[in-house]
C-alpha cells in the first residue's frame, strides 16, 4: 500500500498531526464572538473591552489563586504581550521579534520564530505587543516594518510583507488587527519625523490592500492644517491595535502626536494627530475623526484604541466610544455609520492644561503659559506620559464600570528647539537635557486603579499606588479586576465593584504585559508577561534622581499563569 506524503508526515510526527487536529481555524465568525475559553485577539473582542466571561475564578475563591506554570522567555526589556489563545495553543512575542508558541495547559514550548533584525536598526521602544490570528495562519509585525504571517501549527514562515522602509525610522510595535479577510497595521517611528499610517494587507497573500495616511497630503481634507512642507514628516504614529465594530464595518484608531514635538515648528490643528480616526475596513476611506487636542506640544500620544462601550445620558442610549486620554480628559464620544461626534468628557487627573471644552464640539482652549514651544519652557499636568499611557483600560459589562491604570500628581518641564529633518534620525525638536518630572511634595501617591461608571459618569472607587502604574487591565465576569505595573512587581486582583484588594503575587520583575484569561479542560487560567523595561523604566530612572524612590526593577521575561487546584472552585 502506497502512503501519501501527508499521511507519513503524520505516521512519523504523530504528535505533529495532533496538534494540527486540534488547531480550528480563525474566522470572521469566531472572531465576531469568540468562544470564552479562548482569547483570540489583543483584547479577546473587536470592542477592545479587555473583558473575559470566565468565572471560575471570583470574589469568593480568589485568594486561593497560585502559578500552574511560568515560561522564561530569554529577554530583556519591556514585555507588553497578551498571551493569546486558541484551543489550547498560546501565542506570546517578545522584544527584538520573538514568536513563541506554547501548550497552554503545561507551558512546553511548541516553537520559536526569531526575526533576523538588521544591524542598523533604530528602534526607541524595543518591544512587541502581540500577535493576530486568521485562518491557520499567525502574524506578527516587526521592528523591521515587515508583517510575517506563519503557520500556527508548525511556525513556518509562510509569507511576509514589508510595509514600509525601517531606514527611514519607520517601525511595529502593535499587534495587528484581523478582521473581513485582511490584516490591519499602524506604523511607529513618529519620532523619526515619518509621515503616520494604517494599512490593511491581504490576510491570504500579504498584498497591501489600502493605506491611509494620518497626515493629509496638499488638497486632501484637513491639509490646510499642516502649514508648508510640514505634512510630510509631521510624525501621528499609530502605536496600538485599533478596535472594530463590525456592525457598520468601521475600524477605530488612535493617533499620536505630530513631529517635532513643539507646535509652533507645525502651527495648525495638525489633523488627524493626536485623534481618534474611523477607517472602512474595506477600503481604508476616512469616515470620522474627533481632534482630542488640537497643535499637541506636550507629547500626549492618544493612541489608545477607543473602547466601543455603548452608554446612557440623559435617558438616552447612545453608541459609544470611550477613551481616558493621555491629556488627562476621559472622553465620551459617540459613533455612527456616518462619523463620529462629541458627548462629553473631564479630568480623571490633574490637568492644567486644557481650561475649557467646547460644549458642542469638544474643542479644547489651553492656557498658553502650560504649553511649551521653541524656547519657550513650560510646566504642564499631566507630564509627556499623561494620565494614561498606552496601557489599555478594561470594562465590565456586569459592573459597567470603566477600569483605568492612571497617574496622578506627576507634572513634566519641557522647553523646545529648532531641529532639521534628516531621513532616519531623531526629529523630536525637545530640548532633552532641561527635561524634568515635576512631582506634588504633597503627595506619597502617584499610580491609581480608577473605577467610573459609564452611564453616570462618576468615579465609583480608586486604589492609589506610592509607585507610577503601567499595568494594562483585564476584567471578568468573576467580577475580578487583574493589573500589574507597579515597581514593587506585584500582580494584583481587585474586587470589581469595591475596589478591595483580594490577592497579590509578586513576580520576577515589574507587570507592563496584557493580562489574558482562557480555559483548557474547563479550568480557568489567567496569564500576564512579566518583564520591565521601555517608558516604565525610563519614568522610573526620573523617579529616583528626584528622590520618589530608591527601588531598581530587574528585567527579564517571564510568562506566569495562574489557577486553583483541582477541584477547587
Amino acid at each position: 500500500m502506497r502512503l501519501n506524503a501527508t499521511l507519513l508526515l503524520c505516521l512519523t510526527l504523530g504528535s505533529f498531526c495532533a496538534r494540527a487536529e486540534t488547531y480550528p481555524p480563525v474566522t470572521d465568525e469566531r472572531l465576531e464572538n469568540p468562544e470564552p475559553a479562548n482569547w483570540l485577539m489583543y483584547r479577546r473582542t473587536y470592542d477592545s473591552l479587555g473583558y473575559s466571561p470566565l468565572d471560575e475564578i471570583n470574589t469568593a475563591n480568589v485568594d486561593r489563586l497560585k502559578p500552574l506554570w511560568t515560561f522564561s522567555t530569554g529577554m530583556r526589556e519591556g514585555h507588553q504581550a497578551p498571551p493569546v489563545v486558541n484551543n489550547g495553543r498560546m501565542f506570546i512575542t517578545t522584544p527584538h521579534n520573538h514568536l513563541i508558541a506554547l501548550d497552554a495547559s503545561t507551558g512546553e514550548e511548541l516553537w520559536r520564530y526569531r526575526r533576523d533584525l538588521p544591524d542598523d536598526l533604530a528602534q526607541m521602544h524595543p518591544t512587541n505587543r502581540g500577535v493576530a490570528l486568521y485562518g491557520n495562519l499567525v502574524y506578527m509585525a516587526t521592528a523591521d516594518c515587515y508583517l510575517v504571517a506563519l503557520d500556527a501549527v508548525s511556525g513556518r514562515v509562510v509569507w511576509e510583507a514589508e510595509v514600509e522602509d525601517y531606514g527611514a525610522g519607520y517601525y511595529m510595535t502593535l499587534a495587528p488587527l484581523a478582521a473581513a479577510g485582511k490584516v490591519m497595521v499602524g506604523v511607529s517611528g513618529g519620532e523619526f519625523g515619518i509621515r503616520g499610517f494604517v494599512a490593511a494587507l491581504d490576510a491570504k497573500t500579504g498584498e497591501t490592500a489600502w493605506k491611509t495616511y494620518t497626515i493629509p497630503a496638499p488638497g486632501e481634507p484637513g491639509s490646510e492644517s499642516w502649514p508648508g512642507d510640514t505634512w510630510k514628516t509631521g510624525g501621528v504614529p499609530v502605536w496600538i491595535t485599533g478596535s472594530y465594530d463590525p456592525g457598520t464595518r468601521l475600524t477605530y484608531w488612535g493617533t499620536g502626536n505630530g513631529g517635532p514635538w513643539m507646535g509652533d515648528a507645525r502651527t495648525g490643528d495638525n489633523l488627524y494627530a493626536t485623534s481618534v480616526i474611523a477607517l472602512h475596513v474595506d477600503t481604508g476611506a476616512l469616515a470620522g475623526h474627533h481632534q482630542y487636542h488640537w497643535n499637541d506640544s506636550w507629547d500626549w500620544d492618544e493612541v489608545s484604541a477607543p473602547l466601543l462601550i455603548d452608554f446612557e445620558r440623559d435617558g438616552r442610549r447612545i453608541a459609544g466610544l470611550v477613551h481616558p486620554g493621555r491629556n488627562g480628559y476621559l472622553w465620551f464620544l459617540s459613533r455612527s455609520a456616518t462619523g463620529i461626534g462629541f458627548v462629553d468628557a473631564k479630568p480623571y487627573v490633574e490637568q492644567d492644561v486644557i481650561t475649557s471644552l467646547d460644549p458642542v464640539t469638544g474643542r479644547p482652549t489651553y492656557d498658553d503659559t502650560k504649553k511649551p514651544g521653541i524656547g519657550k519652557p513650560a510646566t504642564f499636568c499631566p507630564s509627556h506620559w499623561g494620565g494614561k499611557d498606552w496601557p489599555p483600560a478594561a470594562f465590565s459589562p456586569r459592573t459597567r464600570l470603566l477600569y483605568v491604570p492612571a497617574n496622578d500628581n506627576v507634572c513634566a518641564h519641557l522647553e523646545g528647539v529648532e531641529e532639521e529633518y534628516r531621513e532616519g534620525r531623531t526629529f523630536m525638536g525637545a530640548k532633552m537635557e532641561t527635561f524634568t518630572l515635576v512631582v506634588d511634595p504633597d503627595t506619597k501617591t502617584i499610580g491609581e486603579l480608577q473605577a467610573w461608571h459609564v452611564d453616570t459618569f462618576e468615579q465609583a472607587w480608586s486604589v492609589a499606588f506610592e509607585s507610577h502604574n503601567w499595568g494594562p487591565v483585564l476584567a471578568t465576569a468573576g467580577d475580578l479586576v487583574f493589573m500589574g505595573g507597579t515597581s514593587d512587581r506585584h500582580f494584583r486582583a481587585f474586587d470589581a465593584r469595591s475596589g478591595d484588594l483580594l490577592w497579590q503575587q509578586r513576580t520576577n520583575s515589574g507587570i507592563t504585559g496584557v493580562p489574558s484569561s482562557y480555559a483548557v479542560g474547563g479550568k480557568q487560567h489567567i496569564a500576564v508577561l512579566s518583564g520591565w523595561g521601555v517608558d516604565a523604566e525610563r519614568q522610573q530612572q526620573l523617579l529616583r534622581t528626584l528622590g520618589r524612590t530608591t527601588v531598581h526593577v530587574p528585567q527579564g521575561g517571564v510568562l506566569w499563569v495562574f489557577g486553583l487546584d483541582e477541584g477547587e472552585s
